[in-house]
């Protein structure tokens, strides 16, 4: 089941943003996630977060549209994005989209980046996606699709990954060793239509940013 989980970050309307959501078959909002659809006329099927960030009227508003709402304590141990992923996966997620995940709190940044690993040691695709970047966490194997001369970065999270591959850039690796903190990965290039990401233990963040115009 392929799932969107729209959060209260940093969010740019865009024609790729809004085909995303309407290729999904659940749409969740994370707390203030739902100001960001009902400014674009979209309703999620569920709510799920503190409900901190939501005005009375919006809040209102799908209340009188019937959208299941899971309101959770604001002192609490988990994220709003965190009880969104868990009910993700309770819900049989099998393709993850997330936007609104990124913003000037580096913190909650970070947190929401890092969460992926969880959805990525249990295969399920995830990308987080805003108006700069398309970010990937990888622990098996990922082909992104791009254009030559297109930007890819990829990082190591974990204390070691061995085994990365890395074929179609322009900076090719061969089962290579890394160590968290090292900077190899950083700006390669496509060279063809498709680059392939493979490691055999540890993490990569994976990210593709979008160049200006």
């Amino acid at each position: 089941m392929k799932m969107v989980i729209v959060a209260n970050g940093t969010l740019s309307k865009t024609d790729r943003l809004l085909s995303l959501i309407q290729q999904a078959d659940m749409i969740i909002a994370a707390d203030g996630g739902a100001v960001h659809l009902h400014h674009m006329g979209i309703a999620p099927q569920i709510i799920i977060g503190d409900l901190d960030s939501i005005p009375q009227e919006i809040l209102s508003c799908f209340k009188e549209k019937q959208i299941k709402i899971f309101k959770h304590p604001v002192r609490k141990d988990q994220t709003d994005m965190q009880l969104c992923m868990d009910y993700a996966i309770d819900h049989g997620c099998t393709n993850l989209v997330i936007m609104g995940a990124t913003s000037t709190r580096l913190d909650h940044t970070l947190a929401n980046i890092f969460l992926v690993r969880t959805l990525a040691d249990q295969g399920i695709p995830t990308m987080i996606l805003d108006a700069c970047n398309d970010i990937h966490i990888v622990v098996s194997r990922l082909t992104l699709s791009g254009r030559p001369g297109d930007l890819i970065s990829v990082i190591p999270i974990s204390d070691r990954v061995t085994g990365l591959t890395l074929k179609g850039l322009e900076y090719p690796l061969l089962d290579q060793s890394l160590c968290m903190g090292a900077t190899i990965g950083i700006s390669n290039v496509f060279q063809q239509n498709n680059a392939e990401i493979s490691l055999k233990s540890g993490a990569v963040l994976v990210i593709k940013p979008k160049e200006e115009n």
